[in-house]
């Protein structure tokens, strides 16, 4: 009977679902989206045809963030047993366990719905129409393509240079030659920068089974004529917008000294494959991009 009494006593343990906010931030890759945010202003800035709306400009850019942070947390659903065996994702919110599937879908359905919605209210629809081929092209395509082929790299690099093209559109209402252009940097920029972090990551990549062009070929050459190709192709592209009428000669002139610096570390990579280059190569590249939006953008018609 005292047992009984004193198990009357003991608070009864119920379960609840919790909901950890930095953990859903954190599902939509917030430095990743940074970059998008950026990516995305520079165009919007760029393509504008007239006086610039703040609001509109506010509206198109959150949009724009808010269907790349969908895509990333949607993403990290389809990813997280891959995710669970790699040192640099196991933390993640998906693999350790901290957010359930079912909570993470949700979360990145609404963030991509709400960003298609803003583009379409705040943008026109040709934006939103290309922010949804992004978001199909990453998770139904590039996704999947990961565990498959190590072309995924180059088809990966179309809607992570979206975004650019969505804040041209949304501000001109129209692709343009100007747009492609900056279309074109990005894409090209993307795979000496995602060469170098393959291969600092390989050991991390073979162990989830991603055949990453290091994994594929370990001795690192066709990973290293990857990032070099590449690298010369963006040179003369990163100079174009001068000739039509984007930026003037004092971006041209930048321009081509940073894609000729990227350009060596790149050769530099190639030719040795080790990590140092490959870091090298890596921190040149993030460099890069933001030096040559905010010149653009200083020496914009």
């Amino acid at each position: 009977m005292k047992s009984a009494r004193a198990l009357e006593s003991v608070p009864v343990q119920v379960s609840r679902r919790t909901w950890p906010i930095g953990d859903f931030v954190a599902l939509a890759k917030p430095r990743l989206n940074f970059l998008v945010v950026l990516t995305s202003a520079a165009g919007y800035y760029l393509g504008a045809t007239r006086r610039l709306n703040g609001w509109e400009m506010a509206g198109a850019i959150l949009g724009t963030a808010l269907v790349a942070g969908g895509a990333a947390a949607l993403n990290q659903v389809y990813e997280r047993d891959t995710d669970a065996l790699m040192i640099r994702t196991r933390t993640r919110p998906l693999p350790a366990g901290r957010v359930e599937v079912v909570d993470a879908q949700i979360f990145g359905g609404v963030l991509a719905a709400a960003g298609l919605g803003l583009l379409l209210s705040a943008a026109n629809i040709l934006a939103a129409g290309l922010a949804l081929a992004t978001l199909v092209l990453y998770l139904l395509v590039y996704t999947p393509m990961k565990r498959r082929s190590p072309r995924a790299t180059l088809v990966g690099a179309i809607p992570g240079a979206l975004p650019l093209l969505i804040g041209w559109v949304a501000s001109s209402g129209s692709v343009s030659t100007g747009g492609f252009l900056l279309f074109m940097i990005v894409f090209l920029w993307q795979i000496p920068h995602f060469m170098a972090i393959a291969w600092l990551y390989r050991d991390d990549y073979g162990s989830a089974g991603f055949p990453m062009l290091p994994i594929v070929e370990p001795d690192g050459r066709r990973t290293g004529r990857q990032a070099l190709l590449y690298a010369m192709a963006l040179v003369p592209v990163s100079v174009a917008p001068v000739f039509v009428g984007v930026a003037g000669s004092t971006y041209g002139w930048v321009a081509a000294c940073l894609g000729i610096i990227l350009l060596a570390l790149a050769l530099r990579f190639a030719v040795t494959r080790s990590n140092a280059s490959a870091r090298a190569l890596f921190i040149g590249s993030i460099t890069y991009l933001p030096l040559i939006w905010v010149t653009m953008i200083l020496d914009h018609g």
